[in-house]
């Protein structure tokens, strides 16, 4: 009987967890070219207003131990070993390819990746899975690995953003509740994609459009963030602030369903500058929590990974799927 040992990888994007770790992290971004230094100015000062730090690195490893302990729990044990969960970065510590490594050494001989984002994007996604590939040809691909691309409408992840959604309706007063606008966002990337008939776009639209139906909402608008620079996808949200001001709104509520836990873009662009704005022009806006650890999330995480883990033990080639 072939010998097998098998873990998880999950992926994130990372973070700096000092101001002294910005400009190499932004340099990283940037794929070894360092920032002007109007740019790094500007990056430290954003992270200077939330706190000094990103906290995308805790918050991972936070929900790795749970996603853990959830897989291993007497529910879901359905292998004779404890399957670890190992945490991944894509742009800062532990790099992606640095965790691949500690994974080869450990013994795994098979394993599930599994992105901290939902939506497939050959511009995001594909390129965690560039790296692991990149880091396994270095190992001789001593590890079998399946990939899940893509779990943009699994029930339970609806279903968690669904109670943010609630959760936050309810602290409207109630004689405005009816007049809130619901705002989806998401990250922007460059609009070229459309022209490569890339997915993303859709699979925001789709995720929105599942949550939109749980909680009862006939009536939302899709905007993205975080843009870096022109041509990228629209409308943005400070755009579409404005546009509900002059259209006579003044209660609004952003999802940002692009992202699953506090972060940067969540903290800087939603709650402060997406709020000064909205207070500029006569918008009480909230938004929801982020998923962050929240059970539905992790019971979500862990019941993808336990399905590919199966069908890692019924044996497969290397693939990418959705879900």
């Amino acid at each position: 009987m072939e010998y097998r040992k098998i873990g998880v990888l999950l992926m994130a994007y990372g973070g700096p967890n000092s101001l002294d770790e910005v400009e190499p992290y932004y340099t990283h971004i940037l794929r070894g070219r360092k920032p002007s230094p109007e740019m790094l100015r500007s990056l430290i000062e954003r992270y200077k207003a939330i706190g000094g730090k990103s906290p995308l690195n805790e918050i991972t490893f936070a929900q790795a131990k749970l996603l853990y302990e959830y897989l291993n729990s007497s529910q879901f044990a359905g292998s004779d070993s404890q399957i670890p969960v190992y945490v991944g970065m894509k742009h800062w510590h532990p790099f992606i390819a640095e965790t691949v490594g500690q994974m080869v050494a450990d013994g795994i001989t098979d394993a599930v990746g599994l992105v901290m984002s939902p939506y497939y994007s050959r511009f995001s996604i594909a390129e965690y899975i560039r790296q692991v590939e990149e880091a396994l040809e270095k190992t001789g691909n001593s590890i079998r690995f399946k990939f899940v691309a893509s779990w943009k409408t699994h029930p339970l992840l609806v279903q968690c953003f669904a109670g943010k959604v609630r959760q936050a309706w309810s602290q409207f007063a109630p004689e405005v509740q009816d007049k809130v606008q619901f705002v989806f966002t998401a990250h922007s990337l460059p609009s070229r994609i459309l022209e490569q008939g890339d997915p993303y776009p859709d699979e925001i639209r789709r995720a929105c459009e599942a949550v939109a139906r749980e909680v009862g909402v006939e009536s939302w608008t899709l905007a993205y963030q975080s843009a870096s620079g022109d041509n990228w996808l629209g409308p943005d949200i400070l755009e579409v602030l404005e546009l509900l001001a002059r259209q006579g709104h003044r209660h609004v509520l952003i999802v940002p369903i692009g992202f699953l836990c506090d972060h940067l873009e969540v903290l800087y662009d939603i709650d402060i500058e997406a709020k000064r704005k909205a207070g500029e022009l006569g918008i009480e806006l909230r938004r929801i929590e982020m998923p962050n650890t929240e059970p539905l999330l992790i019971a979500a995480l862990a019941d993808i990974a336990a399905k590919a883990i199966q069908s890692v033990e019924d044996g497969f080639k290397f693939a990418t799927e959705r879900v």
